[in-house]
């Protein structure tokens, strides 16, 4: 990827764990790397295609002046976090926040917080099996939109499938969304449990009867198993109520395990349902 690079920002400011700090104030020297594709502006020679550092630099002052933090982690994160979402073809951002008179009793040139943050894709599966299905898909899909570092960029057909489990209930509504994102696969999924829980969704069986229910299936090209979570979704290639719209919307993606498209592995989840 490529990047813009501003380089000691010198700021004044009011942010400090000591009171006295956020009185008086003092100067931090703020970098930034800007992850985003400059090959049109390069040949196009049209500032529109690229970031407009000058605008990015009195933002960065703007925001570092008019906020007062403890923390320099703070700093970082609100700061990476706001520029993330305002300017526009910025993909990632490396920053980092130096404070060159930090009160520690000793010598010292400089103590700094360096992050590195991302916009990242993911795919949802929705399913629901209880009152109005295709209003809690829709109410998913408009929350998701609505959660800030959240924006849903497309969504499948809904389609009408068997229940999974051999629990004996009524059919599913299921489709898959994607999306762009700014959360970590763990605040991705306690925003997903916030929104079933507004749809009243309730875990009492396994595979039984739900208002609502949303998985993440993939998060970039991660790969990640925690007691919490998996990604990829374990069971996404041997489930057609998963593979058949996210064939939909995303068939060329790639199983970051399996090294197979969707598209592959809704042809052969196809193939063996026929053979058997």
């Amino acid at each position: 990827m490529d990047k813009i690079t501003i380089k000691n920002l010198e700021i004044f400011a009011n942010h400090g764990v000591f009171p006295e700090e956020n009185v008086l104030g003092q100067k931090f020297v703020v970098s930034a790397v800007l992850y985003t594709d400059i090959r049109e502006a390069g040949k196009s020679d049209d500032l529109t295609k690229s970031i407009h550092y000058g605008e990015v630099s009195h933002q960065i002052k703007s925001y570092v002046e008019n906020h007062t933090f403890q923390l320099l982690e703070r700093v970082a994160e609100g700061l990476a976090r706001e520029l993330l979402l305002s300017v526009p073809r910025l993909e990632g951002i490396k920053l980092e926040i130096k404070k060159p008179w930090a009160p520690v009793g000793l010598p010292l040139e400089t103590v700094s917080v360096e992050i590195e943050r991302w916009k990242h894709r993911a795919y949802i599966a929705l399913g629901s099996n209880m009152g109005d299905k295709r209003g809690y898909l829709r109410q998913a899909v408009e929350s998701l939109n609505q959660t800030e570092g959240c924006r849903v960029e497309q969504v499948s057909d809904f389609i009408v499938t068997s229940p999974y489990g051999g629990v004996e209930q009524d059919d599913f509504l299921n489709g898959v969304l994607k999306m762009e994102t700014i959360l970590t696969p763990l605040e991705l999924l306690d925003r997903l449990h916030e929104i079933e829980k507004e749809a009243n969704r309730e875990r009492i069986v396994r595979w039984g009867p739900r208002t609502l229910d949303l998985d993440i299936l993939l998060y970039d090209d991660l790969v990640l198993d925690t007691s919490e979570l998996h990604i990829p979704h374990i069971d996404m290639h041997r489930r057609d109520f998963v593979l058949q719209p996210l064939n939909q919307i995303a068939s060329h993606v790639r199983h970051p395990v399996l090294n197979l498209t969707i598209g592959e592995l809704w042809d052969r989840l196809k193939e063996t349902s026929q053979q058997a």
